[in-house]
């Protein structure tokens, strides 16, 4: 597929999405929403993609909704039917993804493009980013599941300030409540983004996957029914080519070759 609104290219086992509209801080429409739906696919169905990066092009890594295309008076019908064609496939995609995916923040994260970083497994931003959950500026509410990970990562009270607040904060104060892993000078985000996903993609990502598919269950199960799901992944890790050659390289003192498997 050629993709207008993204760039898309693999390496070393790491498929780099990255949001390409800088001439509006890579704010979201519905093609753009398709052509990232698409290349989340192609993740999920490639082999030798092991690991995602999601980064934005220019000053900015994503200031959320193209608001021209959603003014009141277009003609972008329900604001409900537009949430769910636009922004639900992103998070889903992201989440379903039983690779992990990297977010490198390069700028300023606002409204639907916050939520779509915090949505990744690993967040790094640049020193110089930020994070705003600007709906309540304009009288909407938090899509793009923020609604979900705001108070799953820092807790109802700072979650609901940020919601209602609608206060930007900077990379550094996004470490500090746990909001995303880390931050680090702008010169440096590409290369260390970079590393950690050519890193994760080395390792065994079958395992990383179930993983993953564990932490997206913890905060719907119960006690019981998360140890019985651990017991079934497991098992299922258990049967991998990775556990067998991770254990082998173990006991042999060498460095294992992961594949996935």
């Amino acid at each position: 597929m050629a993709y207008r609104f993204i760039l898309f290219e693999v390496d070393r086992g790491v498929a780099r999405i990255t949001l390409n509209r800088p001439d509006v801080l890579n704010s979201i429409h519905t093609d753009m929403s398709g052509e990232i739906q698409e290349a989340l696919a192609r993740a999920t169905r490639e082999r030798e993609i092991r690991a995602v990066l999601l980064t934005g092009t220019g000053r900015g890594f994503c200031a959320g909704q193209d608001l021209d295309e959603v003014r009141p008076g277009s003609s972008a019908g329900d604001f409900a039917d537009h949430v769910r064609t636009v922004y639900n496939p992103l998070v889903r995609g992201l989440r379903m993804l039983e690779k992990p995916v990297v977010c490198a923040v390069n700028g300023v994260a606002a409204g639907a493009g916050a939520n779509l970083a915090l949505a990744c497994d690993l967040v790094i931003a640049a020193e110089e980013a930020s994070f705003v959950q600007s709906f309540a500026k304009i009288g909407l509410v938090p899509d793009t599941g923020g609604s979900f990970f705001l108070p799953q990562l820092v807790g109802m009270a700072r979650a609901t300030a940020l919601a209602m607040l609608a206060e930007k904060i900077t990379a550094r104060q996004a470490v500090e409540i746990g909001l995303i892993y880390r931050a680090c000078p702008a010169a440096t985000l590409q290369e260390e983004s970079t590393t950690l996903a050519v890193h994760l993609a080395a390792q065994p990502t079958l395992g990383l996957g179930l993983t993953k598919r564990l932490l997206n269950s913890a905060g719907a199960n119960g006690l019981d029914a998360q140890l019985a799901l651990e017991a079934e992944l497991q098992g299922e890790a258990g049967r991998s080519a990775d556990y067998v050659e991770g254990v082998t390289a173990f006991l042999a003192k060498r460095k294992p070759v992961f594949t996935g498997r």
